[in-house]
């Protein structure tokens, strides 16, 4: 992949084992043997070169092995936010086994749809494939194949109406990691996230969104020295609009602690 069409991506943390980055909205984390790139692996060969070798390969649909060096987790194409990469062996093997053991908490900021009439909840719904169609995953009723346990928190952080309806703004921790969970769950308790056009396909873009309003805002994780970080994404322009339009004045990081 050509380096000139590589992205501008800032590192929010960074130490010798790993780095934070914020990922913007539209790029995917790593090949999948049918997306053209560039990839997020490809900024990451450029930036962090020794990380190439680190981690673990996957394969295509066509059984050809695919560059993930240092991907430890992922983020969806048009989910922004903070993520995290590994620089070498050890802090690659030691994320792993803090996202295996549930230990990094990971907070997402989400523009969902309808109004929502509790302050705080918890949706642990097992995930499956969706019966209806292969780029979908479901914690409803039909889901198909293992169904693999699931757990999301939520917080309320405003109601709000638009005139396209009622809307809310979220806070999403997922316990677990499966993927499209937040979007899965919130659309299993019928609150699809904003802009989802695979989950709320008949849904108009709203608030200046062309994309999901989905945002990593923070993740906490232990260092190899056992130091807790804390490494916080800063809103990208569509969020900070969004929250203009809905008069929401408070700064992003006082929303972490609400």
């Amino acid at each position: 992949m050509s380096n000139e069409n590589l992205p501008e991506i800032e590192v929010i943390y960074e130490d010798t084992d790993c780095a934070v980055i914020n990922k913007p909205a539209g790029l995917m984390v790593h090949p999948d043997g049918r997306s053209k790139g560039p990839f997020l692996t490809d900024w990451l060969a450029k930036r962090f070169p020794e990380s190439v070798s680190i981690g673990e390969p996957g394969n295509g649909p066509d059984g050809q092995p695919l560059a993930r060096g240092g991907i430890v987790h992922r983020l969806d194409r048009d989910t922004s936010g903070a993520l995290i990469v590994a620089k070498t062996q050890r802090g690659f093997d030691s994320l792993k086994s803090q996202f295996q053991d549930r230990e990094v908490k990971k907070r997402y900021l989400a523009f969902v749809w309808g109004d929502m009439k509790e302050e705080f909840g918890t949706i642990d719904r097992p995930i499956g494939r969706s019966g209806s169609d292969f780029r979908k995953w479901s914690a409803q009723r039909g889901a198909r194949g293992e169904m693999r346990e699931a757990e999301t928190y939520w917080a309320l952080l405003k109601n709000a109406e638009v005139p396209e309806g009622k809307i809310a703004l979220v806070r999403c921790e997922p316990k677990t990691g499966r993927t499209h969970q937040i979007r899965v769950h919130m659309n299993a308790i019928n609150h699809p996230v904003i802009g989802d056009s695979l989950y709320a396909p008949k849904r108009p873009l709203i608030l200046g969104f062309e994309r999901l309003a989905l945002h990593a805002l923070e993740l906490e994780f232990a260092d190899l020295a056992g130091k807790t970080v804390k490494a916080a994404a800063p809103l990208p322009a569509d969020f900070k609009k969004a929250l203009e339009i809905l008069n929401i004045s408070k700064p992003y990081d006082k929303l972490l602690s609400l």
